[in-house]
């Protein structure tokens, strides 16, 4: 017995029994279990047994659980460390060093992040896309270049973005399966984008069909990830991903077109595209497209777009300049980013009913439809506004309903303005319009037709043709005519 309670004692004491010491892959020996089985007097290091009164032993108090540190609202949160002598302060110092070395980095980038858009404050960028509506549509490249007022470059940026619908034939981007198939989505670069556009002036060419791509692209990636976070926070993506920050809305400080800077200079072009309004401003550009360069590479190409941009940028520095904020636009029902003036009058009700086509050399009525093509010299947020004031409709797009087109070209139309000719749409320049505005008659002045007279050749065929029918409907039978016949 005391042998037994002597093993008993040593077993306790050693972090290691004797059937530990053996191999764990051997199945314990009946022997050694009854030897590890307590006994009816044996005691516990870990709890005392105290006899009541009817002789079974009552277990003594537990000890406590350590009570865990509250951390005060707000308050750095401190990392779990290993209980035991080993356990120290040195992980939280640690800590703290790291996400205090981490705010050093980071505040030390912002001054570089502004020197550099102080050097280069402008950004030139391109695209190329799917189609020519950003509700359907998606990107396939994006080229973009800081640069200063010199002209000197600074950042560059180019990336091949492969989208979730058909990128189309080869001839429209010059870009392979492959390389499609390799690239990112747009999620992955929006980052990128953010540090290159924001702060700086945005200079494109055409910003409803350009800035709208890139607004709707970004929007799409920010609501993907949201919704992705939702579903993670939900448990469904629990353990797989960790929470996305694909980037925010680029913010750039103004955003400058080049295509509205040439109209409103006075400009003009058939061609639209950039290289069209390039050389129509005097500059080395040919649009039409060639075999060598549909076999130079995308990036090469996409590169000389940008650059080009860029030299007609600083040539129309001359005259005036059409820019934006971008809060100044917002997308239409396509998408594209046009001003809040243009969008709300498109949207807006019919205030009369249309009186029908205008008239030259008569004076405008309310409730005519009026459309108002971008070959103007006044900006054309002035016209709508206008027309808008004087209970006119505005149309953004042209139908056989409207009843004039606001344009000051006359010869070699195209575009609305040719459309408009082909329907017989009067067109009317924006100096005239205005100056037709101030004389604006409403729908009920219009000249009313005299009476007619009843009777003579004042009647109608219908009213000719019953007076020979000898009446009208049922009563012609009793007005006249053959007697009934008499069956009796």
């Amino acid at each position: 017995m005391a042998s037994q309670h002597a093993a008993r004692t040593h077993a306790q004491a050693s972090p290691h029994s004797a059937a530990d010491s053996t191999n764990p892959a051997q199945p314990e020996t009946k022997a050694a279990a009854q030897q590890r089985k307590p006994g009816p007097n044996s005691q516990s290091e870990s709890s005392t047994s105290v006899p009541n009164s009817t002789g079974m032993a009552k277990p003594g108090p537990r000890r406590p659980r350590p009570r865990r540190a509250v951390r005060p609202s707000g308050g750095p949160a401190t990392p779990k460390t290993p209980a035991g002598p080993t356990a120290s302060s040195a992980p939280t110092e640690s800590t703290g060093s790291t996400s205090a070395s981490s705010a050093d980095n980071a505040a030390q980038k912002q001054p570089e992040k502004a020197e550099t858009v102080t050097k280069h404050p402008y950004v030139a960028l391109t695209l190329q896309t799917t189609g020519i509506h950003p509700s359907t549509g998606r990107i396939v490249t994006i080229d973009a270049v800081a640069f200063d007022n010199a002209g000197d470059i600074g950042q560059r940026f180019h990336a091949v973005l492969k989208p979730d619908i058909d990128a189309g034939p080869h001839h429209l981007h010059g870009l392979t399966v492959a390389d499609i198939e390799q690239a990112p989505a747009f999620s992955r670069i929006l980052k990128s984008l953010d540090k290159l556009i924001d702060g700086r002036t945005l200079v494109v060419h055409d910003i409803p069909y350009t800035w709208g791509f890139i607004v709707a692209e970004a929007r799409r990636a920010m609501m993907t990830a949201a919704r992705q976070n939702r579903a993670r926070n939900r448990g469904r993506n629990k353990g797989k991903r960790r929470r996305q920050k694909v980037g925010h809305m680029p913010a750039p400080v103004r955003i400058i077109d080049t295509l509205a800077t040439s109209y409103a200079q006075g400009v003009r072009s058939n061609d639209v595209r950039l290289r069209g309004v390039a050389k129509q401003n005097g500059l080395d550009a040919d649009p039409k497209a060639t075999v060598e360069r549909a076999r130079r590479p995308e990036q090469e190409t996409s590169r000389e777009e940008t650059e080009l941009l860029i030299q007609l940028y600083q040539h129309q520095q001359r005259g005036p300049v059409r820019s934006y904020a971008p809060d100044d636009v917002r997308a239409d029902r396509f998408g594209l980013q046009r001003s809040h003036v243009r969008v709300d009058a498109a949207e807006a009700p019919v205030q009369h009913h249309n009186p029908g086509k205008y008239e030259p050399g008569k004076e405008l009525r309310r409730g005519m439809e009026i459309v108002v093509t971008p070959e103007i010299l006044e900006d054309p947020d002035t016209i709508i506004s206008a027309l808008m004031r004087e209970e006119l409709n505005y149309s953004e797009k042209l139908t056989r309903e409207a009843s004039l087109v606001v344009c000051n070209v006359t010869t070699d139309l195209v575009g609305k303005a040719m459309h408009a000719q082909r329907k017989g749409i009067p067109l009317m320049s924006d100096a005239a319009f205005l100056d037709a505005l101030t004389r604006i008659e409403d729908p009920t002045t219009a000249r009313r037709q005299p009476p007619q007279k009843s009777g003579g050749n004042n009647q109608s065929k219908s009213q000719k043709r019953r007076r020979r029918r000898g009446g009208r409907g049922r009563g012609r039978r009793n007005s006249g005519g053959s007697a009934p016949k008499n069956n009796a």
